[in-house]
């Protein structure tokens, strides 16, 4: 081989070598934590939601989405090298997170610091503030907190967002949700407009105001009302916020998610897979991404539950 030939050669060969590196290195993982099945049929439909979620990210490019059905997975392997971890399930004095004697806890505590993004959902944004409230105020800028927060069935109207990738292509909407508010947040900020805190970067990406109805409950439990609650009349709530932390990872919390079939309305289903993408610091699409979900696909994977009468 002549030396132009064996130079062009070594070329291409280094390319191609960049080229492998490049792409392993911008593929993301996102796991996603189902928690065990409760509530009646359509609601805290757990399994269902993480295993829909994944399809609708399935077709995003540099995306590796995995996910674990029924609580903490038996191998934890499955973390292994992932981008993101994001808990759906339920919360309080028994969420998954804080088992084992605060094992756990130090787990993803040590992804954190490796600038791991981590997002929890709906009830999973619940902990006992003794338990875990500093490790959640850390990781994701707040908790739902037992007598603090309140959690009524509402419909609150989200007409405008942030410029923030979360938001890209999402239009405004209004939804019937079990709409979490009043969260405990990092420093006690109100959590209602962006804000700068114990090294996080917050920002609030879905909020609105409750009328004075919604304050004065009642909320699912205890029902209410709080004064507190009542105090704070038209001041606009966070129900989804993002954060960007000093370890370089990112993280949300979104307090949606009771009634399994609001994954069939395009905005809501939206907003969350921007965000799926976001804490693993994936490329959102410019216009969001894009899915569609079927009757069918709601129906698919629901846990066997029998209706309380």
């Amino acid at each position: 081989m002549s030396p132009l030939k064996s130079i062009i050669a070594f070329g291409l060969l280094i390319t191609s070598a960049f080229s492998f590196g490049v792409a392993h290195a911008e593929t993301k993982k996102i796991v996603l934590v189902a928690g065990k099945p409760s509530h009646p049929p359509r609601m805290h439909e757990f399994n269902a939601g993480v295993q829909l979620m994944a399809k609708c990210l399935s077709g995003v490019p540099e995306v590796d989405v995995q996910f674990v059905l029924n609580g903490w997975p038996q191998d934890e392997t499955i973390f292994d090298d992932a981008d993101a971890v994001v808990f759906f399930m339920d919360g309080g004095g028994k969420h998954e997170i804080v088992q084992q004697d605060g094992r756990r806890l130090k787990l993803i505590d040590d992804w954190a610091k490796r600038g791991v993004g981590l997002g929890f959902m709906h009830y999973g944004v619940e902990v006992l503030a003794d338990q875990a409230g500093n490790e959640m105020k850390r990781w994701i800028g707040g908790h739902y907190e037992h007598l603090f927060s309140c959690n009524p069935i509402w419909q609150p109207a989200f007409e405008s967002f942030p410029e923030h990738p979360v938001t890209r292509g999402v239009e405004p909407f209004e939804i019937k949700d079990e709409w979490y508010f009043n969260m405990r947040f990092v420093a006690d900020i109100v959590g209602n407009r962006s804000d700068e805190a114990a090294g996080i970067k917050f920002v609030p990406i879905l909020v609105a105001v409750p009328s004075a109805d919604v304050r004065d409950g009642p909320y699912v439990y205890p029902r209410g009302p709080y004064p507190h609650i009542q105090a704070s009349e038209g001041r606009a709530e966070a129900m989804m916020w993002t954060v960007e932390r000093e370890d370089g990872g990112r993280g949300f919390g979104f307090t949606g998610g009771h009634f399994h079939d609001n994954w069939g309305n395009d905005n809501f289903r939206k907003v969350v897979l921007n965000g799926l993408l976001w804490i693993a610091q994936a490329e959102v699409p410019e216009g969001g991404v894009k899915s569609s979900v079927s009757a069918s696909d709601l129906d698919a994977n629901l846990d066997p539950k029998r209706s309380r009468k």
